[in-house]
């Protein structure tokens, strides 16, 4: 069986006028940016036929590496060409703007503040339909309450395995440094309250004010200083009885009223006090 041949992109032959056409390409390139913009040529490109794209570097400090092209044609057997367009564009060296990101994709977890609503997608696989039907026994509805189902979405179990993967691996899992330095773990400490649902296998809420984990979801292999096992024998330290230093004194310093009446009372009595 003969091979079939994948047929070669057909090059556009250079039109040798529009090749040439450099200082029409400058000039309007200089009515563009102006002539203090504008630098060396930098070569051209073939884009079709009669077709040809110049390249002129910028020289404006804030656009190092850019480059001007200016995009030039002309109509069959035509002498002169015509500017289709002058454009900016980056070269290898040029500094440019990140690839543009979906606002849902910037934004990242804390990046939420006060009055911000961030929408959920109808399709997140996080999620599937509550049990929400209208004329259900009383009974029913009663048991769906209490489980937490009596709402119009609720976590499905991709999004249930991917929080316990995303915590598990978090701040407080079993990899963090402070559980890997202590013996006791959450899972045996009083403080740790259990989760109602089917994480509580793995996870529950710290309760303890003085842990790094207080108030937050930890894993019940996860472990820090505060359990509430935690025990340290302290020796009894005997009471000091009062101590005077003796060995040294502190200067006072006095008022000038006072320190005449001290002067005064130091003064040795008088003969006829004596008498």
């Amino acid at each position: 069986m003969t091979p079939v041949r994948t047929p070669e992109p057909v090059r556009a032959k250079a039109d040798a006028v529009s090749v040439a056409a450099v200082d029409p390409a400058r000039e309007a390139a200089i009515d563009e940016a102006g002539t203090a913009q504008v630098g060396e040529y930098l070569g051209h490109s073939v884009e079709g036929e009669r077709l040809v794209t110049h390249y002129f570097a910028s020289t404006h400090p804030g656009y190092r590496g850019w480059r001007w092209a200016v995009t030039v044609t002309r109509a069959s057997r035509a002498k002169t060409v015509t500017v289709n367009e002058v454009v900016m564009l980056p070269g290898e060296a040029a500094v440019v703007a990140p690839e543009w990101v979906p606002w849902s994709e910037r934004v990242q977890p804390g990046d939420l503040r006060p009055g911000d609503l961030f929408p959920t997608h109808a399709d997140d696989p996080r999620l599937e339909a509550g049990f929400t039907e209208v004329g259900a026994p009383d009974d029913v509805r009663a048991v769906v309450d209490e489980l937490g189902l009596g709402r119009e979405r609720v976590l499905s179990p991709f999004g249930r395995e991917e929080a316990a993967e995303r915590w598990y691996a978090g701040d407080f899992g079993p990899s963090a440094p402070i559980a890997q330095a202590v013996p006791y773990k959450c899972h045996s400490c009083g403080y740790w309250i259990r989760l109602a649902d089917s994480l509580g296998q793995a996870f529950g809420i710290c309760a303890n004010e003085m842990a790094p984990g207080e108030g937050r979801v930890v894993a019940y292999d996860y472990g820090c200083g505060a359990h509430s096992d935690t025990v340290i024998d302290l020796p009894d330290q005997p009471s000091a009885e009062h101590a005077f230093d003796t060995t040294g004194y502190d200067t006072l310093e006095l008022a000038d009223a006072v320190q005449s009446e001290v002067e005064a009372a130091a003064e040795p009595e008088s003969d006829d006090e004596l008498k």
